[in-house]
């Protein structure tokens, strides 16, 4: 990969297509209220948590159910129209940008638990249930759903990105915790894909195809999830290390020893005093791992005592606990805020996120230097890691007034992106490539496998109406 010179190929190229009014005729005659065309609205779903800056979508559609999805999907494909799937609007990568214009189709109001199935650990849901809300629902069961990518995202959303976060090092991902989709494809058409049984040889897997492709494939209506029984005890811990080295080297021999810890977070010094400044905490300000354990007590002790075994040769400080669910739910939240806690840091500034995935034995080689050049660099950053499976995340805090700031930022994440092709890692563990990693999805699978997944998209989506300009160009 050759270091970037201008900003042109990272910006999303914005090529609108006309929308007839006679298309904006046919949705409002079939959706009234349902539809939009305010400006207001129409802004509100033409942005997300990225950087860009892009015209808003020509109208949007409130879906209610999968009829209604199907519908607005085959009314755009007759004019051959985009859709732009949406959800609550809290991606990184500019998945929902509406770069060719179109409709943007909102299916937060789909938002029903339809079954719970606790004797088979699986729950269906619609797409716009979120997170917190499918937790708030089964947890009479005794169950739990634990993908948590911080945002309250909603679980079609976290499905089209292959969401992870977390827990994901122990639960694994949006991939391991999918089985059963119903989807609407290009023209309209509804498509179930997979069972609710644990596993299936037949055909191809199109529930794995469809998690993950950001809604270039279609739009997912329905999602059957694994669920978990809540674990007997849970412990988590804050442990402060003198060096950042210290913090990544302990992470790397917990994974090494098999310690099946259900949470390992690092967050830096830098990043420390950012969230206590935003959260009103008074952790130490040094580089700090955030554990948490589950399982039976016995299991739990077991877990403690190895871990703290391994962080003290490390030169670690003591444990912090937080035993009780209110310290607990305190401590995460601020973890989760760590992206505004970032953002507030510096008034008026744009975040550019990347996030990044290693195998565990070149974490170390991945994040300290990554840290170091974004020192070196001088530009106001923050740094969190879901290290327990690679996985970390920068955040350079950029004066959107000043072009060579987005260009430092972006010479950051271009290195940081080339070092871990070069370790074996991937361009993003889970915010997904939608606009901003297109060109390093070619430096880590290669032009042939690109191709291959526009041979994909061509196939079912031939006038590329779905969340067109995503992943990768055509």
């Amino acid at each position: 990969m050759n270091a970037p010179t201008t900003l042109n190929h990272l910006l999303p190229q914005v090529n609108l297509r006309e929308v007839p009014t006679a298309l904006l005729d046919a949705l409002k005659a079939r959706f009234g209220d349902q539809l939009s065309t305010a400006l207001v609205v129409r802004e509100q779903h033409g942005r997300d948590e990225s950087a860009f800056d892009v015209p808003p979508p020509s109208a949007v559609v409130f879906a209610q159910s999968t009829q209604d999805v199907s519908d607005a999907v085959a009314l755009a494909a007759q004019y051959r129209v985009p859709v732009i799937p949406f959800g609550v609007g809290s991606s990184l990568e500019g998945h929902l940008l509406a770069v060719q214009g179109g409709i943007s189709l909102d299916v937060s109001r789909m938002n029903k638990v339809l079954s719970i199935n606790a004797e088979d650990l699986t729950v269906t849901v619609q797409p716009g249930v979120t997170r917190k809300q499918l937790n708030d629902e089964v947890k009479s069961t005794g169950l739990f759903f634990p993908i948590d990518p911080g945002a309250d995202a909603t679980i079609g959303g976290m499905s089209a990105t292959r969401a992870s976060g977390t827990n994901a090092v122990r639960y694994g991902t949006m991939r391991e915790n999918v089985l059963a989709l119903e989807v609407v494809t290009a023209s309209g058409e509804v498509i179930r894909t997979g069972t609710r049984a644990k596993k299936s040889s037949a055909g191809y897997d199109l529930t794995r195809l469809m998690v993950g492709s950001e809604g270039t494939l279609g739009v997912i209506t329905e999602v059957t999830v694994k669920l978990y029984p809540l674990p007997e005890a849970v412990m988590a811990a804050t442990c402060s290390f003198a060096s950042l080295a210290d913090a990544v080297n302990t992470t790397i021999q917990i994974i090494q020893m098999g310690v099946p810890i259900a949470r390992c977070e690092l967050l830096d010094e830098n990043t420390i005093r950012m969230v206590n400044v935003h959260s009103k905490l008074s952790l130490p300000e040094s580089s700090m791992l955030l554990l948490e354990f589950h399982g039976s007590p016995d299991g739990v002790k077991e877990q403690v005592a190895v871990v703290q075994e391994i962080a003290g040769e490390h030169g670690a400080a003591a444990f912090a606990w937080a035993e009780t669910p209110e310290e607990r739910t305190r401590l995460w939240t601020a973890r989760h805020n760590a992206y505004f806690a970032g953002v507030q840091s510096r008034p008026g500034c744009k975040a550019i996120t990347t996030d990044t995935c290693v195998p565990i034995s070149s974490l170390a080689d991945a994040l300290l230097d990554s840290v170091t050049e974004a020192q070196e660099a001088g530009l106001p950053y923050f740094m969190v890691g879901h290290v327990g499976d690679g996985n970390f995340h920068m955040g350079y805090l950029i004066d959107p007034a000043k072009p060579e700031e987005r260009e430092l930022a972006e010479k950051l994440n271009h290195q940081l992106v080339e070092r871990a092709l070069k370790l074996g890692g991937t361009c993003t563990g889970e915010h997904g490539v939608g606009l901003h990693k297109q060109g390093f999805l070619v430096d880590e699978t290669g032009v042939g496998a690109v191709d291959m997944m526009r041979t994909i998209k061509r196939a079912l989506d031939p006038h590329n109406i779905l969340n067109p300009g995503k992943i990768f160009s055509l």
